[in-house]
């Protein structure tokens, strides 16, 4: 598969999976070693670590939504820019919901293989997003 194969994938990881909860889709886009380095370590591997951190976004913010905001790929590595929006309804990384709507600038590398994903990086505003929710004071 090319650049705009794997362009598709990860649009269609981002608007059917995370958008609207289609876990079984995670078997058809991610190999089964698949590794999420901006996962948890103890974070399973392969479909099943996909599976959990959509559902763990999902639950903790029940309306979430992505917005592919740019996306490019050259040989196996697509790079896509997201905005993530969502409010809290139900706990995240222990953190009890706090019914803050939240909008968090995000970048993620994903790298190819035979079709699925096998690797995957991200930048986040995490700081952001932790002050959005108001568990850290805003500086500024």
């Amino acid at each position: 598969m090319g650049a705009t194969e794997n362009k598709e994938l990860v649009r269609r990881t981002y608007e059917r999976m995370f958008n609207h909860g289609e876990l079984a889709l995670a078997e058809e886009l991610v190999a089964a070693t698949f590794l999420n380095h901006a996962a948890p370590p103890e974070a399973p591997r392969g479909p099943a670590g996909l599976r959990a951190t959509v559902t763990m976004l999902r639950t903790a913010f029940p309306d979430l939504h992505f917005t592919l905001e740019e996306l490019v790929a050259e040989d196996d590595t697509v790079m896509v820019r997201v905005t993530m929006r969502g409010t809290q309804h139900g706990a995240f990384m222990g953190i009890a919901p706090t019914n803050r709507a939240v909008e968090q600038a995000q970048i993620h590398s994903i790298r190819f293989a035979d079709g699925k994903a096998v690797e995957h990086r991200a930048v986040r505003d995490d700081l952001g997003l932790l002050q959005q929710l108001g568990v850290l004071p805003n500086r500024g």
